[in-house]
This record gives structure tokens, C-alpha cells and sequence, in this order.
């Protein structure tokens, strides 16, 4: 399957975003703590090229805690300002303020020397679809100033948020960039639902995602349908439907609810803590 989403409501929001950068300071960059590389835009980068950078391990809960000490000791390494977090739950969202102060320390002290005042900090938030920016965003300033969905594309346009005298934030619509130079990002985006899941075929995203958890969490998916593995993926799947009573009329596997219910396990963290993207494998490629 090939794995590509770019709607056209994308090249606006990159666009306002480009608008809007000059009346940056700092750039938060949420990413989903499972796949912290694939789910950063290399637009982003570009966008950011002379600004201060925090990066945002997001559902940090879903992953496994030894891999996220190793991604932020990767970000760390790389000079970049990092946080574990867990938006959903408020884990992180305290030592944020800090963060801000650290990553912004030379604008603060250039304000300072200039005589410059009480002027606040104002942080654009961006990050790839479904990654959590709107309920980080509520999170952190204590209130829904933002609507938010277990779906991509809740957030349609720009908007400030100021959290106090100190910080004001710039919510930013969700944008993927407009090519996959590797297939592999597309589809681990595509497990953790960044990618509409209407134009996906939902029973080839389950077994590549089996596919991937066979080498990683292979006891993740035993325990929890209480299975063995099986040759194939499909096969796999078609076990995964049997176990959980997917059936249709005339004793029909129904594929398409068991994959559906495969990958809302995963998402949701019902299989357990999984990270699918290892630091080795950023350091071989």
C-alpha cells in the first residue's frame, strides 16, 4: 500500500505558518513519543531556521519508558531543549514554563540589556496531524482554548492563546509535507492515525503493523488475544478476528472490524508500551 496524504488545506496552513514566523521566538514542536523521527515535518526545520527549539515527546505513556530516555538523550545530544510529556494526563506540562526560560535565555537577556520589559515569549506549536498540539495546548494554559479529536485535521486555522505575561502561543494547524521520501515514515504515520484512516485500506495497515510488531513486541500481541504467531501477517490477522468473535453471516471472517480493532488496541495502548522507532536506526540511516 502506498502511504501519501496531502489535502490542500495543508499548503495554506504551511503558508500561514510562513506569515506568521517573524513574530516568532520560539518554535514547540509536539511529536508522538512511538515514532519521535517519522513524526517530525522536515518543513519544520526549515520553517525554524534560526529560533529557539523545544521538542515534545507527546503520549510519552504509550511508549516504552526505556526508548523514551533514549530519545531524549538523542535530542539532548543534537542541542535540542526536550520534554517527556503526556498532554491527556498533564504529566510534563509543570516543568514547561522552565523550559521556555532555558530555550529562550539570549532573548530574554537581549530584552533585559535593551530595557525591554514584560514582553512575553511568543511560542508558535506545530507538529504533524493527531499528534496532540490542541490538548497539549489546553493542558498547559489550564482551559479548552482549543478544539481537539482522536482524528486529523481538528484544528482548521491559526490561533494566540496567552497564557499569562511571560508566554503567548500560536496554535498552528496539523501538516504532513507533501511527499514520503520513505514509504516506512508514511506507514508508521499511518499507525499512529496522523494519516486519515478513510483512505487507507484498513486490513493491509493491520498486517503491516503486525508485520513490524512481530520483530518488536511479538509478546504484546500473544498476550493480549492470547495466540501464537503465526507464518504471515494475514494469517495473523484472520486469528485475531476468530479470537475476538469477528464474524459475519455464514461464519465469514470479518477482517476489516478485526483490523480495526487490531489498530485501536495499538493506538490506545492496549497492547502495552511500543515504540516503533529505535535510535540505532536513525544513527544507521
Amino acid at each position: 500500500m502506498n502511504y501519501q496524504w496531502y489535502p490542500g488545506h495543508m499548503t495554506k496552513a504551511k503558508r500561514m505558518m510562513q506569515e506568521n514566523i517573524k513574530l516568532i521566538d520560539l518554535l514547540i514542536e509536539l511529536v508522538d513519543a512511538r515514532i519521535p523521527l517519522a513524526s517530525r515535518n522536515p518543513d519544520i526545520d526549515v520553517l525554524g531556521q534560526g529560533k529557539s527549539r523545544i521538542v515534545l515527546l507527546n503520549k510519552s505513556d504509550l511508549a516504552d519508558p526505556s526508548w523514551n530516555r533514549q530519545w531524549m538523550n538523542y535530542f539532548q545530544a543534537k542541542g535540542i531543549h526536550v520534554l517527556e510529556i503526556n498532554a491527556k494526563t498533564g504529566l510534563g506540562i509543570k516543568a514547561i514554563h522552565n523550559l521556555v526560560r532555558e530555550a529562550c535565555a539570549e532573548k530574554l537577556e537581549r530584552d533585559r540589556k535593551r530595557g525591554i520589559v514584560n514582553r512575553p515569549v511568543r511560542a508558535m506549536v506545530v507538529g504533524i496531524p493527531n499528534v496532540g498540539k490542541s490538548t497539549f495546548i489546553n493542558a498547559f494554559a489550564g482551559k479548552a482554548c482549543t478544539k481537539t479529536g482522536n482524528k486529523p485535521g481538528v484544528t482548521k486555522g491559526k490561533q494566540w492563546i496567552r497564557l499569562d505575561k511571560t508566554l503567548e502561543l500560536l496554535d498552528t494547524p496539523g501538516i504532513l509535507w507533501p511527499r514520503f521520501e520513505d514509504q516506512r515514515t508514511g506507514m508508521l504515520l499511518a499507525f499512529i492515525g496522523s494519516i486519515n484512516d478513510e483512505i487507507v485500506v484498513k486490513e493491509e495497515l493491520a498486517c503491516d503493523l503486525l508485520e513490524c510488531l512481530r520483530t518488536i513486541a511479538p509478546a504484546s500481541v500473544e498476550g493480549r488475544y492470547g495466540i501464537v504467531w503465526k507464518e504471515t501477517s494475514a494469517e495473523m490477522l484472520e486469528e485475531i478476528a476468530r479470537c475476538r468473535g469477528c464474524i459475519q453471516k455464514g461464519d465469514v471472517l470479518d477482517l476489516k472490524k478485526a483490523a480495526d480493532l487490531f489498530t485501536d488496541d495499538f493506538r490506545s495502548g492496549r497492547l502495552g508500551r511500543i515504540t516503533l522507532e529505535r535510535v540505532e536506526q536513525e544513527n544507521e540511516g
